[in-house]
């Protein structure tokens, strides 16, 4: 097999793991190809509305586990395929300099072991690094079950590291991956996180000390695979949040490409709740939100004619509405339509006087999601309702889906 056919074969497979984006990279050029310094590489969006691109492809599809929700389980009949490390270097280094990526995302079926899997993704980085020269960006997909040793060796070489989770529970992952256990992932992302603190006390004391997964750690959940509740995923977010520091949590609705009887009643991929959920995390990470004041035990699922700020609002519309000459920063952050620019926004004009409608609108502030939520100078904007019900059933009938759009932390967008 050519190194084409195995490139088609691979990158394939690789668009179900969706934990590839990046930014804040320190990594510079120092006389090498490639730097990942000034704005960060992603397979997305970046902050500034760029579309910017990586080489993400899997080492191999070859995997000795057996997922139920993953398309390259052992028991699936697909065409397999596997690179060599001087095949993903030579891709990776002729791609980079005809200007088609910016860096390289590299995952890997579990081959023969997970330490054997980690070596050889540690040749592509050392290939890289140190015969090619290559300071461009890096991502790699840490092995569950590898041995420290190499986690910090490839921690050493790369950017960022993932670790997917994939299932939100102990029970769906003894369920639905037999193979694999909560302690062989959840044990390395505890590794990265308390290494990345040593790392920066070294680096304080020592001025060449290597840099240590640079860039953080990643992991992926799916959604729609098991029955979990919303809220059990976001619940399992926010405490990875908070044990290891965890750059980012992606989600990913479930694509029905396995073969598996465990998952065969499931026929499209649940994308509107995915979204939801990418919503709520947003507001985790930086609204001040927490999962139970999103979602409780009575109402565990997401509205998904509403996205979860609104939903919120409504549900809690006895702190409504709000004046925007008096609120807090927190208060502002809380209220729909309102992001960080916006909030600041507010907060910085009124020092010199009272603001009113007109002054919003000199200030660029829509009033359009916010208007049910706030009084300005004590004027009331907003609809006559006489319930939550009410109000609900306003903004969906007049609505439709209410929907949040931001691209990257551009929350201004955010209504």
């Amino acid at each position: 097999m050519d190194i084409i056919e195995k490139l088609q074969i691979l990158t394939d497979a690789a668009k179900y793991d969706v934990s590839c984006s990046s930014s804040n990279s320190s990594r510079k050029n120092k006389g090498g190809l490639g730097s990942a310094d000034p704005a960060g590489i992603c397979h997305s969006w970046s902050e500034d509305g760029r579309c910017i691109s990586l080489l993400k492809i899997l080492f191999t599809n070859k995997c000795i586990y057996n997922c139920d929700y993953c398309i390259n389980r052992r028991e699936n009949l697909q065409k397999r395929a596997e690179f060599s490390p001087e095949e993903v270097a030579y891709l990776t280094i002729n791609f980079y300099k005809r200007n088609y990526i910016e860096g390289l995302f590299l995952s890997s079926g579990v081959i023969r072991s997970p330490d054997y899997t980690m070596e050889r993704l540690i040749e592509v980085a050392k290939i890289l690094r140190f015969k090619e020269n290559f300071n461009g960006y890096i991502h790699m997909k840490s092995i569950p079950g590898c041995s420290e040793e190499l986690i910090k060796e490839l921690g050493n070489l790369v950017d960022r590291m993932s670790i997917n989770i994939e299932l939100p529970t102990s029970r769906s992952l003894a369920l639905l991956a037999p193979d694999k256990s909560y302690n062989k992932i959840l044990s390395p992302m505890k590794y990265i996180s308390e290494e990345s603190e040593k790392n920066i006390s070294d680096r304080r004391k020592y001025k060449n000390a290597p840099k240590f997964v640079r860039a953080g750690q990643t992991t992926q959940m799916i959604v729609g695979a098991a029955d979990e509740s919303d809220l059990t995923i976001i619940d399992r977010a926010e405490k990875l949040y908070n044990a290891f520091k965890m750059k980012r949590v992606y989600y990913s609705a479930f694509i029905p490409v396995s073969t598996s009887t465990l998952t065969a009643k499931i026929k499209t991929p649940p994308l509107l709740r995915e979204h939801r959920i990418y919503q709520a995390d947003f507001l985790m990470r930086f609204y001040g939100f927490h999962s139970n004041d999103l979602l409780d035990l009575s109402n565990p699922y997401f509205d998904l004619k509403l996205d979860p700020k609104i939903n919120w609002a409504i549900e809690h519309i006895e702190r409504f509405p709000i004046e925007i000459n008096r609120a807090t920063y927190e208060e502002l952050l809380k209220v729909p339509g309102f992001g960080r620019t916006y909030a600041k926004r507010i907060i910085n004009s009124r020092k010199f006087a009272a603001l009113s409608y007109d002054d919003l609108r000199l200030l660029k502030i829509s009033t359009k999601r916010a208007a049910n939520f706030i009084t300005v100078g004590g004027v009331y904007r907003g609809i006559n309702f006489s319930s939550k019900e009410g109000l609900k059933f306003h903004l969906k009938d007049n609505n439709g889906f209410v929907q949040m759009d931001f691209l990257g932390g551009r929350d201004e967008l955010y209504i």
